[in-house]
């Protein structure tokens, strides 16, 4: 009698854990032979592409070791034997160099980045660029970098490290992003995902070279220069009706595709398109303990981080058109219309002829156009505030006031309790749980932004308390 052999070994079940692995550090002589090889390989790959590819580069390099890749077969017997040995020798040298172009290939090129993002590093302009593609991006003022090489060299990068950067995996040991959880006014969690030091470093030079060349429209004014939450507010002072709506999920719902059609449509290349948005965009992940190893593992495909410095300017760039029909919806009903990031506003004042407002209408449509571009409307968030009540706008107070009141200004609660904190301060007593000397600093200074000579007076009496 035999014992029954199984034919499979049960796997450990995956845990969840928030333990992010250790950063594995290189010595100095291990960096310093990792560049060598890095340079020999891209300088080998250089050779590669002046010699049309490959093929060319191991045909010329089997030459200049003596072989005869193009002579034929011997016509005599007593030759067959050396010409067999020779043709061995070649296969073999053959063999050794396509191993070196394929190492200078992972060096010299990008390629492939993950699954379904390759390209081919030898090709010209492919299928879907545009046939104005130079002059539109020249428009843009977009840089003129076209291939992988060039933009890593303006980067100040290798192509490895461009490649490192870029590379999307489902499941890896290490990530450019940290994680944390903040909570929302509204209750739950946010999840704020900042890109490490480097990536960070190289997002902000994406930002002031491609990301804030491409235009926006008018109505938005978060992010911008010249615009804030006070300029979005003064849009809105003096209304009868003030409509709030807000965008579900904004930066989640923007693909690392989405961002690469944005760019393309600009005038970029393929390439830098493709890797500029995989650059500013993460999978959502889950940190899950397996067989001794922490890995990262995709939950979703790559998106805007929420804590990235490009993730607002590429929102505004791309809902361009988003705004463009939200105006001409606003102007057909007589309305002021402005967006702050997810934020949509809308504002009516009533006239002789348009005493009956199309509320219903509006935010219909919306919902419609919204779903058109891609984006969908957080219905539980949507705010109709008439003129006897509080209209608030992005955190101001836009009702009608008198002359000596500022037109878009913090809540008088909220000043209130300023003052009562600077008081009870000055008095001696102990902040509350939540109150710190820059908490008041920067409420002091929210109050200065839309009202000068009120905040003037509160910042002097912040300086003034103990810290």
């Amino acid at each position: 009698m035999t014992n029954r052999i199984d034919d499979h070994v049960f796997a450990a079940p995956p845990v969840l854990t928030t333990r992010a692995p250790p950063r594995v550090k290189l010595t100095a002589a291990e960096r310093a032979e990792r560049e060598r090889q890095r340079t020999a390989a891209e300088a080998r790959w250089l050779e590669i592409e002046a010699k049309g590819g490959v093929d060319g580069w191991v045909r010329a390099k089997l030459i200049e070791a003596g072989h005869h890749p193009d002579v034929a077969g011997p016509a005599s017997e007593d030759e067959k034997k050396t010409f067999k040995e020779k043709k061995t020798a070649e296969r073999a040298e053959r063999k050794a160099l396509r191993a070196l172009a394929n190492e200078a290939r992972r060096f010299g090129t990008v390629g492939f980045l993950g699954n379904t993002v390759h390209w081919d590093d030898l090709k010209g302009p492919d299928d879907f660029d545009l046939k104005d593609r130079a002059a539109r991006a020249e428009r843009n003022g977009l840089p003129p970098w076209e291939t992988a090489t060039e933009l890593a060299a303006a980067m100040d990068l290798s192509l490895s490290e461009l490649r490192w950067l870029t590379f999307h995996r489902e499941v890896s040991t290490s990530t450019h992003y940290h994680s944390w959880k903040v909570p929302k006014r509204s209750g739950g969690e946010r999840t704020i995902t900042a890109p490490l030091p480097k990536l960070k470093a190289l997002q902000r030079w994406a930002l002031e070279h491609y990301f804030e060349k491409l235009p926006v429209h008018a109505a938005a004014h978060g992010f911008l220069p010249a615009r804030s939450v006070l300029t979005n507010a003064l849009a809105h002072v003096g209304a009868d009706v003030v409509v709030k709506l807000d965008v579900k999920d904004f930066f989640p719902t923007v693909s690392w595709k989405r961002v690469k059609g944005l760019l393309r449509k600009a005038g970029a290349t393929e390439q830098v398109a493709t890797l500029l948005a995989l650059l500013c965009t993460e999978a959502p992940r889950q940190l899950i303990e397996f067989r001794e190893q922490t890995l990262h593992v995709a939950t979703g495909p790559r998106v805007l981080p929420q804590g990235a410095p490009t993730s607002p300017a590429i929102t505004n760039a791309l809902c361009l058109r988003l705004d463009q029909r939200l105006s001409a919806l606003a102007r057909a009903l007589g309305c002021t219309y402005t967006r702050y990031a997810d934020d949509l506003t809308f504002s009516f004042k009533k006239t002789p002829e348009r005493k009956r407002l199309a509320l219903g209408i509006l935010v219909e449509t919306t919902k419609d156009i919204l779903k058109s571009e891609g984006f969908a409307l957080h219905a539980k968030k949507t705010q109709v505030l008439r003129r006897g009540a509080a209209q608030r706008v992005t955190g101001l107070t836009v009702n009608e006031a008198g002359p000596q009141v500022a037109k878009a200004r913090v809540a008088r609660d909220v000043v209130r309790r300023l003052r009562a904190a600077i008081h009870n301060r000055a008095k001696g007593k102990p902040y509350r749980e939540g109150e710190s000397h820059a908490h008041l600093q920067g409420l002091a200074a929210w109050v200065f932004m839309s009202d000068p000579k009120r905040g003037a007076q509160l910042l002097e009496q912040v300086a003034k308390l103990p810290q």
